[in-house]
């Protein structure tokens, strides 16, 4: 099973720099990190990790939108599945939802989440 983060807060770089200090550089992870980077290098020290996978996904609510992005997304990086993933999300609005979706099947014989990282 993947351990599984889901962090929020309203600026990419609090969200990227909480996971940067919650990385462990010898553990294999992967993120999932919504919008764009805000000019912050928190994670480059670790995207040239061989053990790090890190995709970055157009900003929306993944709930609204189908969660087809996030499906995408998921099943490609768990076709290697990682000991670690990091969902980092522009909003909380519906975090109840996206964490609802992650807790069906399939994801729920494949993720465990723990609980939310908030910035």
């Amino acid at each position: 099973m993947t351990v599984t983060t889901l962090v929020t807060g309203a600026r990419a770089s609090a969200r990227e720099a909480a996971i940067a200090a919650a990385i462990d550089p010898e553990c294999a992870t992967a993120l999932i990190l919504e919008g764009l980077p805000d000019g912050s290098a928190s994670l480059d020290s670790f995207t040239a990790l061989s053990k790090m996978q890190a995709v970055r996904i157009a900003p929306g609510c993944m709930c609204c939108t189908g969660n087809l992005t996030m499906r995408v997304t998921l099943n490609r990086i768990l076709r290697r599945p990682p000991a670690r993933l990091y969902i980092s999300l522009a909003t909380s609005a519906h975090l109840e939802q996206i964490r609802r979706f992650l807790t069906q099947p399939p994801y729920d014989a494949l993720l465990k989440l723990t609980p939310d990282l908030t910035v």
